[in-house]
């Protein structure tokens, strides 16, 4: 059974910083594209952060240059690391995995910026 778990949210001041992790399990990690994605209360899923199976990242708008996706294919593992945070960055975050028309999601991990 494949599973994405997610850790590492929780409340921050704003500026300050998080790292969210996700651990997969049951697929070969190392052929999907990894990433992250975010929906506030009363907003769509946004994509924000993607890496590819050959380390290829892209970002989405708001978080270029504050926030960093890796990943470690020897521990089936991928990280967010977010700095500079903002209380728009409130959300759930989620982990993706995409491989051709095959796509996992992990249950979320809530991030909260506010003084």
């Amino acid at each position: 059974q494949v599973q994405l778990v997610e850790s590492g949210g929780g409340l921050v001041q704003p500026g300050g910083s998080l790292r969210l992790s996700c651990a997969a399990s049951s697929i070969t990690f190392s052929n999907y594209r990894m990433g992250w994605f975010r929906q506030a209360p009363g907003k769509q899923r946004e994509l924000v952060a993607v890496i590819s199976s050959g380390s290829l990242t892209s970002y989405g708008n708001s978080v270029k240059g504050r926030f960093t996706i890796s990943r470690d294919n020897a521990k089936n593992m991928v990280y967010l690391q977010m700095n500079s945070l903002k209380p728009e960055d409130t959300a759930v975050y989620y982990c993706n995995a995409i491989r051709v028309a095959v796509e996992y999601w992990g249950q979320g991990t809530q991030v909260t910026v506010s003084s």
